[in-house]
């Protein structure tokens, strides 16, 4: 089989409030106002899986520490306006 026609998804491995790990597939990524944001979905586990639907989780990179990692967006406008931004970008790509 061709390289070419593999694909191999970028996972993220991310870690929920109460300790709960899960992977995640990074979708799109983009810089909005200078702040960088991530549109992942959760990674497919079984044939099932692939067949329902699933729910896009958009994160925000942040500095916490001196270390980045990727939060959720609080402010209500902001999550209005990156979602918004990402599913009309998403749009374009499969229609």
């Amino acid at each position: 089989m061709s390289e070419m026609n593999e694909y191999t998804p970028e996972l993220f491995e991310l870690v929920d409030e109460n300790g709960n790990k899960k992977a995640f597939e990074l979708i799109d990524a983009a810089e909005i106002d200078g702040e960088q944001y991530f549109a992942m979905v959760p990674a497919a586990e079984d044939e099932d899986y692939l067949e329902s639907d699933c729910d896009l989780v958009i994160l925000k990179s942040i500095e916490d520490n001196g270390e980045e990692i990727l939060a959720s967006i609080d402010d209500d406008d902001e999550f209005d306006a990156v979602s918004g931004f990402f599913l009309e970008r998403l749009q374009e790509l499969f229609t």
